[in-house]
């Protein structure tokens, strides 16, 4: 069984299933990372020299193509626009929202701007507009909801505790 992280972008998703997978002794993967290593360019030059939608269909393609198992497996905060990607991650694991408030979203997000961490949404959307059009798709395909307030080490407890039981 996998455990697919999804959430927003700042979440933690990628913190968080580092953490988790030397917790389960899971092996770990980041699409993001995957993305750009298959595109030999980081996410925000993607953006810049072929667009948000381009992004996206990679996204889904890697999505679609992982085949892992005992693997933590961050995605990246647009995964849920793809339902056959989405589909068959859960197909071979557990989908957790880490749900974060807006607050700390923005907060996280202030560090490095979205085009540095290649946000995939227009520019004119803003964060809230981003929140409102993914957090539902995040709760459609969530198997698990964890509340990302507290610690690290208190989510990675939770998900545990969660995928577990």
């Amino acid at each position: 069984m996998n455990v697919v992280l999804i959430g927003m972008p700042g979440a933690g998703k990628s913190t968080v299933g580092v953490l988790l997978a030397k917790e389960l002794g899971y092996g770990f993967a980041d699409t993001d990372i995957l993305i750009t290593q298959r595109a030999g360019r980081t996410l925000p030059v993607l953006i810049a020299e072929e667009g948000v939608p381009r992004l996206l269909e990679r996204e889904a393609e890697v999505g679609e193509s992982l085949d892992c198992d005992e693997t933590v497996i961050a995605t990246g905060g647009s995964m849920v626009f793809s339902p056959r990607a989405m589909e068959h991650l859960k197909a071979g694991g557990v989908a957790v929202y880490l749900e974060t408030p807006i607050g700390t979203i923005a907060e996280r997000l202030r560090k490095h701007s979205r085009e540095a961490r290649g946000v995939a949404a227009p520019p004119e959307m803003s964060l809230t507009d981003i929140y409102a059009a993914r957090a539902p798709l995040y709760e459609r395909y969530a198997d698990v909801t964890i509340q990302c307030g507290d610690g690290l080490e208190t989510v990675v407890e939770q998900i545990v505790r969660a995928i577990r039981a």
